[in-house]
């Protein structure tokens, strides 16, 4: 059978730098030309990075992307990279009206194209459109309408972005219909945890609805909240895995494949769901064998807490370069969420790049004091002591406050005061709140809620412990010092906001409350089928009542790493002003 090198370079692009996007796809290439390949692929939307959000809707931009993504064709062929077929995602506009989706000509589209001999030799856009979860490419783009193939080296290729692998139909009982000997898909799915154990079978059962070989590219690195892992797949017509690439790392799959010759005629007209068949013929021959052949092979695969682990880090780090930030300030308060957000800070940036601050007021612990100490001895960051005493005298001595404002008061001077280091020294604050105490509202506005980043924000307290644990677990296994103080991780969680305090005061021990919290929040689960499956009524009723209040307090936290298929934000969006509450099921 007729043979292809496939280079599938899962790469990190930047929204909005189409320059630096372009360079990284040049370097790519050259890597790849450089290895043997006959056709090279990148991400959706790598040359203008992913997900573009409103900058779709500016024309300017759009424009941008379409000059880019040509002087890259004349680019590629200027340095001798003509006769290689490249795949590239981008950003463009649709050529005629389409009445169905009420949008005119010129409407954006989610794009891609082949770039060959100095020239865009073939365009097409995402067929399926996904509108769920972080997902608006309703609001911005229409649907392509074509089956895109291409036939390189005697081998008919048909072409795919993302979502049309996620849904049933169109493209993928297309490529059957259409004959085509390989399904190569360009994607830009974030990241979820254990998301890779269901990419692998989604990638099984399209490879063998479409009855060919199918090659899932897909991006890596941060945008925003969204985290992007890779692990890109290639399995055969039966769904055997040919290669696999590591998870959360830039570089180049290279796999040599045996795929069926194509018909002599190109296949035409419509195939599957309406698709137009667009078939463009780029070398018609097929290769000599090969005297050395490129196997694939698989990564190994992260055990479940260190690819979570990995993802918090590499989104912090993403966050923080991409929006020119060298250095991150964070109140150390000796507790488990600040000290697992300073070891994930630390292997993000570097010890030397983190500040951190503590800021004990009377009611703070010796033994918080040591354990904020002791955390940056064993990890190297900066570190420093600002009491507050004096700051929270002043306050009373003003303002005689009690009870609850007494305590956020605490709060408060603490977020002023690394807010006045964040501008006096330059560095980003890090908010330490975990998804348990977001939930419910178990934060002080304008106090531990500051911040430009919040690294642990999806992930739930029982998830803190349990990553805090296997970083200090994996330390050891590398004949490191663990950087989290052992005494963070088994004492009792308190703000110390007055005496004595330990969080559950005021909520439920955390194993309860977080698997209250995933049916309600994760699952959308109600009040009845909660208490079904076997929890106190009176007790939930109380946690979902939290959680619908403090509704204003998360719109104003700041963004954070999504790590889960539904974290606050985007994946949930829920009015302010609300009076909707679940009726008490009955116990």
């Amino acid at each position: 059978m007729p043979q292809l090198r496939l280079a599938l370079n899962q790469i990190d692009s930047t929204v909005g730098d189409l320059a630096a996007n372009s360079d990284s796809i040049m370097r790519w290439t050259r890597h790849a030309a450089e290895q043997g390949a006959h056709l090279v692929a990148f991400p959706e939307m790598a040359l203008t990075g992913y997900p573009v959000e409103d900058l779709a809707l500016r024309s300017s931009f759009v424009a941008a992307s379409r000059a880019a993504l040509d002087a890259l064709a004349v680019r590629l062929a200027a340095e001798g990279f003509g006769e290689l077929p490249v795949v590239v995602g981008y950003l463009d506009r649709s050529e005629k009206a389409q009445p169905r989706y009420g949008q005119p000509a010129g409407a954006p589209r989610n794009a891609a194209a082949v770039l060959h001999g100095g020239k865009v030799v073939l365009r097409f856009a995402k067929h399926h459109l996904p509108n769920y979860g972080v997902f608006d490419e309703f609001r911005y783009f229409v649907p392509g309408d074509t089956l895109p193939v291409v036939r390189v080296h005697g081998i008919d290729v048909a072409l795919a972005i993302c979502e049309d692998l996620w849904q049933d139909g169109g493209r993928v009982p297309a490529a059957r219909t259409a004959g085509a000997g390989l399904l190569l898909s360009i994607n830009a799915s974030p990241y979820e945890r254990a998301k890779d154990d269901t990419r692998l079978e989604l990638v099984r059962k399209r490879a063998q609805e479409a009855g060919c070989t199918l090659a899932y590219l897909a991006m890596i690195g941060g945008q925003d909240e969204l985290v992007f892992d890779g692990d890109s797949i290639v399995v055969s017509a039966e769904g055997e895995v040919i290669a696999r690439a590591p998870q959360f790392e830039e570089g180049c799959v290279l796999v040599d494949l045996d795929l069926p010759a194509a018909a002599p005629e190109a296949p035409s007209g419509t195939a599957d769901d309406g698709l137009e068949i667009e078939h463009v013929t780029l070398s018609a021959e097929p290769l000599p064998a090969y005297e050395v052949e490129v196997p694939g092979g698989q990564a190994p695969r992260l055990e479940d807490d260190e690819e979570v682990y990995t993802a918090l880090v590499v989104g912090l780090r993403a966050y923080a370069a991409k929006n020119g930030f060298r250095s991150v300030l964070i109140g150390l308060s000796g507790g488990i969420d600040s000290a697992l957000v300073a070891a994930i800070a630390c292997d993000a940036v570097g010890p030397r790049n983190v500040y951190g601050v503590s800021m004990p007021s009377h009611y703070s612990s010796d033994h918080s004091r040591a354990d904020a100490a002791e955390l940056a001895r064993r990890t190297g960051l900066n570190f420093r002591t600002v009491p507050i005493g004096p700051m929270f005298d002043a306050y009373m001595a003003s303002l005689h406050l009690t009870g609850l404002a007494e305590e956020n008061l605490q709060s408060r001077l603490r977020g002023t005061t690394l807010m006045a280091i964040s501008n006096q020294e330059g560095h980003i604050v890090l908010a330490p709140g975990n998804k348990s105490e977001i939930a419910v509202g178990y934060s002080t506005l304008y106090g531990d809620s500051v911040g430009a980043y919040g690294p642990i924000k999806d992930v739930y307290k029982t998830g803190v412990f349990r990553l805090a644990k296997w970083r200090n677990r994996a330390a050891l296994e590398r004949g490191q010092t663990p950087p989290i103080p052992d005494n963070s991780i088994t004492k009792p969680p308190s703000a110390e906001l007055r005496p004595g305090q330990v969080d559950t005061d005021s909520l439920p021990d955390y194993d309860i409350l977080d698997r209250i919290l995933e049916l309600y929040v994760d699952q959308d689960q109600g009040s009845g089928a909660i208490v079904a499956a076997g929890y106190d009524a009176e007790l939930v009723a109380h946690v979902l009542r939290l959680v619908d209040t403090a509704e204003y307090k998360r719109r104003q936290y700041p963004p954070g790493t999504k790590i889960s298929a539904k974290g606050f934000g985007k994946d949930r969006r829920l009015p302010i002003t609300n009076r909707w509450r679940e009726a008490p099921a009955a116990g």
